[in-house]
């Protein structure tokens, strides 16, 4: 018997019905030579450290760093996941041949990988690997299986990944909960996880640290066209003032016109990252709801293999694109006139050098059914567009410069119009907001009279994260990165995988280390201190951790040894453990010093200059450290806190002084809660003193 191991129960029904293994057993399918079994997700994991030790399952800085001699797995203790690893471990005694079909990517081969190991597998081990779940990319696929040892390189980068993420994360976790996180407090730190909450933190540092600089604009308007000064801003007064004056009453004098035809190439293919930031930006869904989206998508056979960060198609897609094309029935009139000459075949669409394991996404070709969700719906639109578009011709664009002069100060305007919109139709924005800029004709040469205008403005702080833009710095370890080109290479270094990244913000909400405002995100105080608290760039570092990204890449390619890769990261680990244990012990949340008052503040009234008790102890005084007020008493465990922002609203020192005096204070407005709703409320305790929100 051939025995077949899915990725899922689903998967395992598809091939099971293409293989001709119709008669359904207890965890698997069997028939015409075959024996169709399936995980579902993790059957097996990383042993715990007290797999190893006894020692090492108490917490304690004398036991760390934790690095075992080897790594070993283990079945996951659920009944469910033993009585299917049984099934696989059952079959595999009378396999003649194992064919691995497992998902065809990084974290699948690992899945795979390790039940074959843990349940002794011995026979012969073929490999699936798959674009679509269409019937006939299945038969495709089965008609071309590939030895599975051409994926021991995957396999190698995916198993150091896990230990990587494991040394560091056990390690860290303890060393720092130990170090600085109190008593029960535990402070989770993770290879991915904290370098992109530093990334959050860092930014919003960078908003609350942000002081308006004023500047000055100068512009004019000349036949109701308006012009920019070409010196840019004015950062002194005087100097705008002066440049102002010297126009006053001047002619207006056109020193160059000309117009320029030009091409605009239809966006790449989609790779989930761009899916997911186009997502957020469009429908506010976040990275983790689009990736559950295409994965639907993906499993109801209408769009290829989601997990990609690859823009392109392999040349060996290129005859299929037609009956692609054909098959998108609900957007029969966009695809005909593609279809009806030849179809092109541009290197901004097909590059083999750009595909490794799968292509960009793109749809199947069958056609969706009505049964699709909304969400479903709007995903797969965006998917089909985007890929009938890459066929339709380049966008023809007219650019219109005009250059122009009063006495010594030059000025500037440029319009765009849209001769031809080509894959514009396709994608709706033909008229798009902004797009059209049609400058009326001028001469060199001419003069005439114009309105000048001197406009006051402030510098703008940067903008918080959104799920789309934090996506694009994880991509790019941190680099603000618009060229599509460049950002390609950086992807190198990006931090996190396509198919993580999703999990990743998801966990920080979750260990309630940031926030959701709308769409904006946001550290939590315990997000901020967290990173405040690391000081080791080793653990945060976006940089540092795109460079292991590029290591594990390199394993992939067969370009880095695994083996040095595992000594660098244990090196690394016991750096990590030996310095952090020679900082002072002191809590992530200590009180400090009262801040002194801003100028804009009024002065404290008479009564509010007795401490204020703290309202659990009784005893220790309430006092305001970096971004909440505590409990001086916090080390001896009155862990009393009240942040200085609850739910997105920031609490005023009388709304913290009504809680302490009153238990709660009166209805406030403004709070929001993770889903970007609003509420309103008065603040108030809880039995074990945590602030709560009473609607």
């Amino acid at each position: 018997m051939k025995v077949c191991i899915a990725e899922k129960p689903s998967v395992a029904r598809e091939l099971a019905q293409i293989l001709g293994a119709q008669s359904r057993k207890d965890g698997y399918y069997e028939g015409n030579g075959y024996q169709v079994t399936w995980t579902f997700g993790h059957l097996c994991t990383l042993k715990e450290p007290h797999d190893y030790l006894a020692e090492w399952r108490r917490w304690s800085l004398g036991t760390l760093p934790i690095i075992p001699s080897r790594f070993g797995i283990k079945v996951i203790d659920d009944q469910g996941v033993l009585k299917q690893f049984r099934v696989i471990e059952q079959l595999m005694k009378s396999a003649e041949e194992v064919i691995n079909c497992g998902d065809a990517g990084q974290e699948g081969e690992v899945i795979q990988r390790w039940v074959l190991q843990k349940a002794g597998c011995t026979c012969p081990v073929r490999r699936l690997w798959i674009s679509s779940l269409t019937e006939e990319a299945i038969r495709e696929g089965f008609n071309k299986l590939y030895a599975g040892s051409d994926f021991d390189r995957l396999y190698a980068a995916g198993s150091a990944r896990a230990i990587g993420d494991w040394l560091l994360g056990i390690n860290a976790t303890r060393l720092y909960t130990l170090k600085f996180g109190g008593q029960g407090q535990v402070l989770s730190i993770g290879r991915v996880q904290t370098p992109t909450l530093a990334l959050i933190v860092e930014r919003q540092k960078e908003i609350d640290h942000f002081v308006p600089q004023p500047y000055w604009e100068l512009k004019t308007t000349y036949k109701e066209v308006v012009f920019n000064n070409t010196e840019g801003r004015y950062l002194k007064q005087e100097e705008a003032l002066q440049a102002m004056e010297r126009i006053k009453g001047k002619l207006f004098e056109v020193t160059g016109f000309g117009r320029k035809k030009g091409k605009e190439a239809a966006p790449r293919l989609f790779d989930l990252t761009s899916l997911q930031v186009e997502c957020n930006r469009k429908f506010a869904f976040s990275a983790d709801d689009t990736l559950k989206l295409i994965q639907q998508l993906y499993e109801k056979k209408l769009t290829t293999y989601p997990r990609v960060d690859t823009t392109f198609l392999s040349n060996d897609m290129y005859p299929k694109i037609g009956g692609i094309l054909k098959g998108l029935k609900p957007y029969e009139q966009l695809c005909a006139p593609v279809l009806a000459k030849k179809i092109p075949k541009s290197k901004k669409v097909f590059d083999d050098t750009k595909v490794t394991d799968h292509h960009a996404i793109i749809p199947t070709g069958q056609n969706p059914p009505s049964s699709l969700s909304r969400d479903e719906k709007l995903v797969f639109d965006l998917v089909a567009r985007r890929f009938i578009a890459a066929f339709y011709p380049d966008a023809i664009i007219n650019t219109t410069t005009v250059e122009g002069r009063v006495e010594d100060v030059n000025f500037k305007a440029t319009g765009k119009q849209i001769l031809d919109p080509g894959w514009r139709v396709v994608l709706k924005m033909s008229q798009g907001k902004g797009e059209e800029g049609v400058l009326p004709e001028f001469t060199k040469g001419e003069k005439g009279e114009h309105t000048p205008d001197l406009q006051q403005k402030e510098t703008q702080p940067p903008k918080p994260f959104t799920e789309a833009t934090l996506l694009r710095a994880m991509e790019t370890a941190g680099k603000q990165v618009d060229d599509e080109e460049l950002r390609d290479v950086m992807k190198e270094n990006g931090i996190g995988r396509p198919s993580t990244r999703a999990a990743i913000i998801e966990t920080l909400f979750k260990r309630r280390y940031i926030t959701r405002n709308r769409k904006s995100l946001a550290p939590t105080p315990i997000g901020t201190q967290l990173i405040d608290t690391i000081r080791n760039e080793a653990v945060k570092s976006p940089e540092l951790t795109g460079q292991w990204e590029k290591k594990l890449r390199e394993i992939e390619e067969g370009k880095y040894d695994p083996g040095a890769f595992m000594n660098e990261l244990k090196q690394m680990v016991s750096d990590i453990v030996h310095t952090v244990r020679l900082e002072p012990s002191i809590p992530m949340i200590a009180p400090v010093e009262e801040e002194a008052p801003k100028k804009s503040a009024p002065a404290p009234k008479p009564e509010q200059t007795e401490p204020l008790l703290c309202p659990r102890c009784k005893s220790g005084k309430m006092l305001k450290g970096r971004s909440a007020w505590g409990c001086e008493d916090y080390a001896k465990g009155c862990k009393v806190l009240i942040p200085f922002e609850f739910m997105g609203k920031k609490i005023s020192e009388k709304q913290m002084g009504d809680l302490v005096l009153k238990g709660k204070t009166s209805v406030l407005k403004g709070f929001v809660d993770a889903q970007g709703q609003a509420h309103s409320g008065k603040l108030s305790w809880d039995a074990d003193f945590k602030l709560v929100l009473e609607e």
